[in-house]
């Protein structure tokens, strides 16, 4: 039996460097130096960076998915992480660990977590996005177009390995349920659920005629985790590329025409998901818009070659230019909607405290149109 690869990202918001626009290079290094620590006794590999102020933390091993060894040693990057933050009194040092200790699994502890396991294919090219000011629903339209949409995706239609379509696990984010639709059939339904960006999320995508895994999202929700306002969920997501699974191209794809997504500002905002290289994951404007990277690598027995900084490419210069547009355009709308997420939907928001203190202010409509009678009978005297 071939042995499997694990592929693991876990990210976290530990400290950002002048408010929420950056992770400086000084938690980067710590988080590389606890990691090199672990090759060869953990590791196969590994690469740390950054999307805005969040640490994403790429690693390989052959310990498989929820690993309490390999989520412990993510735990002890961003606790040490953490420490340095709050010498360099960083904006919301330890913003993402919301328990005190490690208790197996990072997983509703606050940090983002997306793994996978296979055997590596002759040639394994995966693409690791990472992103900032947005939440895990950012990847429901693009996996849809990437894996079900012959459209966007001409491989559905002339790949012999993809014709057979691909199987969708949903998440539930409110009801802590899922299931499992598959393409072409269940596209319809499909759409009808993951078109709500405000409950369902994408979780994993599989080929369907093997089941093959084939793409992974973080689905953390910080806010349902916490009970209140901890800081965006910024998601990160693998997705394997050619041989059989999408081209790189056509992953990529996905992501030329802008989308909009919640989060941007205090987690209250729909935006425009702006694709960057890595030297633009820095958000600053009204602390935005959203922006995704995309890291590809070759997997060698584990080892990661690369990163190419794929979304740094001049042709998605178009692309960046129409999410600066539509970032003008929803602006001018400012706390209004659609600008302004739905209640429900708000990582943060004051609005329940300003309800709280305006109920007893408010009044039936009958008895104000008994009021305006009297009002208006009092006027004709």
């Amino acid at each position: 039996m071939e042995e499997k690869i694990t592929l693991s990202v876990i990210k976290a918001d530990v400290g950002g460097l002048c408010g929420h626009t950056l992770a400086p290079d000084e938690l980067l290094d710590t988080c590389e130096y606890v990691l090199e620590e672990a090759i060869d006794e953990l590791l196969i590999d590994y690469y740390v960076t950054r999307c805005g102020d969040d640490i994403d933390l790429i690693m390989t091993h052959k310990l498989g998915t929820d690993n309490e060894n390999i989520h412990g040693l993510a735990w002890k990057a961003f606790e040490e992480a953490t420490e340095v933050a709050k010498e360099l009194k960083l904006y919301g040092a330890g913003q993402d660990l919301l328990a005190e200790g490690f208790t197996g699994n990072v997983k509703g502890m606050g940090p983002g977590c997306a793994e996978m396991e296979f055997v590596e294919r002759p040639s394994e090219p995966v693409i690791v996005f990472c992103c900032d000011k947005t939440d895990p629903t950012a990847f429901n339209m693009p996996f849809y177009k990437i894996f079900a949409d012959p459209f966007h995706t001409a491989g559905l239609v002339y790949d012999n390995s993809m014709t057979g379509g691909f199987k969708f696990d949903v998440l539930d984010m409110y009801g802590n349920k899922q299931i499992t639709l598959k393409t072409p059939e269940e596209s319809y339904s499909l759409l009808a659920l993951i078109g709500n960006l405000e409950k369902y999320a994408v979780k994993r995508v599989f080929r369907a005629k093997d089941n093959e895994i084939a793409a992974i999202a973080s689905s953390e929700k910080l806010n349902l985790m916490a009970g209140k306002y901890v800081g965006k969920d910024d998601p990160v997501a693998i997705v394997r590329a050619q041989s059989g699974m999408p081209a790189v191209g056509e992953v990529l794809e996905a992501f030329a025409t802008p989308h909009l997504v919640p989060g941007w500002m205090r987690g209250c905002h729909w935006g425009p998901l702006m694709p960057v290289g890595e030297d633009d994951a820095r958000p600053s404007r009204f602390d935005g818009p959203p922006r995704i990277m995309a890291l590809g690598f070759q997997l060698s027995e584990g080892r990661l070659v690369g990163p190419n900084d794929l979304f740094a490419d001049i042709s998605f210069n178009n692309a960046r230019q129409k999410a600066l547009d539509m970032a003008d355009m929803i602006r001018s709308m400012g706390p209004f909607q659609p600008h302004r997420l739905p209640e429900s939907m708000m990582e943060y928001s004051s609005i329940p405290q300003i309800m709280e203190a305006l109920k007893d202010r408010f009044v039936d409509t009958e008895k104000v149109k008994k009021l305006e009678k009297t009002r208006e009978r009092g006027d004709m005297e």
